[in-house]
Parts: C-alpha cells; structure tokens; sequence
C-alpha cells in the first residue's frame, strides 16, 4: 500500500512540474517575442542594450527549460496564440501611434507584469512540481521584475 501512495505522489510531482515548466516555456517565448518585437524601434542605446541582455537571459532559461522537458518527453508549449496575436496588434498601434521610447517601456511594463502575474498563479496552482521547475519560474519572475524596474526611467 505504501508503495502505490508514494507512486502517486511522483506522478503528482511529474504532472505538476511539466504543467509548469510548459508554462515557463511559453512565457519565454511570449517574452523574447515581444522584445524582438520592439527593438528595432527603441533609439537610446542604453534600453535597446537592456533589451538585449534580456532577451539573452530568456534564450539561456529556453535552454534549460528545454533539456528539462526533453528528459520528460515533452516538447513544450508555445504562447497562446490568440494572447500574441492580441499583443503584437496591441504592440503596432501603439508603436504606430507614437514611436517613442516611452510607448516601449510601457507595453514592455505590461507584459512584464502580466507575466510576472501569470507565473506566480501558475507556481501556485502546480505546487506539487519539482524545486528545479519552481526555482527556473521564479528566475524568470526575477528576470521581468527586474527588467520593469530597469525601464522606468524611459516611461
């Protein structure tokens, strides 16, 4: 009997890590898309170089997040494609409202925050999931935390 018990609790663990980590991978990619999705537009240096760094820092958690599902035979989850077509639309009518600086920061804020919201309902909801899974969420919630505060001189 104890055997069954402990095999549930692992399949519990399995479940929930891979729910969370598809959740990370989405959210990585929604975030590195909408960076590319504003760069070119952004003219201080400064936050088209903190723009960069960022986008780097999402592509090394792709990485890991990546090799952690491979070993779970999953091949992950891209961004709901209703949520980036909503956001890229978002996106080019601001930017072609007016293309500045500010507009960048702001939507960049938004969907930093939206994120930021989303992963930690996520690690609530997959408590179950491996410290592993919860530690890459919670780097990826520091990553967007710290990329809204690095930003708000240009809103």
């Amino acid at each position: 009997m104890g055997m069954l018990i402990m095999k549930g609790d692992d399949s519990m663990v399995e479940q929930d890590t891979v729910k969370l980590l598809r959740e990370c991978d989405a959210g990585v990619k929604m975030g590195t898309s909408s960076i590319d999705s504003v760069l070119e537009h952004v003219k201080e240096n400064a936050f088209r170089q903190r723009l960069t760094d960022c986008k780097q820092e999402h592509n090394q958690l792709q990485d890991e997040i990546q090799k952690l599902l491979d070993r779970y035979h999953d091949s992950g989850k891209n961004p709901n494609p209703m949520a980036k077509g909503m956001s890229w639309m978002k996106t080019n009518m601001k930017l072609h409202m007016e293309e500045s600086d500010a507009t960048i920061a702001d939507l960049m804020t938004d969907g930093c925050n939206m994120g930021v919201k989303s992963l930690n309902r996520y690690l609530n909801e997959y408590e179950a999931a491996d410290e592993v899974s919860k530690d890459i969420a919670k780097r990826l919630i520091n990553l967007e935390e710290k990329l809204t505060v690095d930003i708000r001189q240009y809103l």
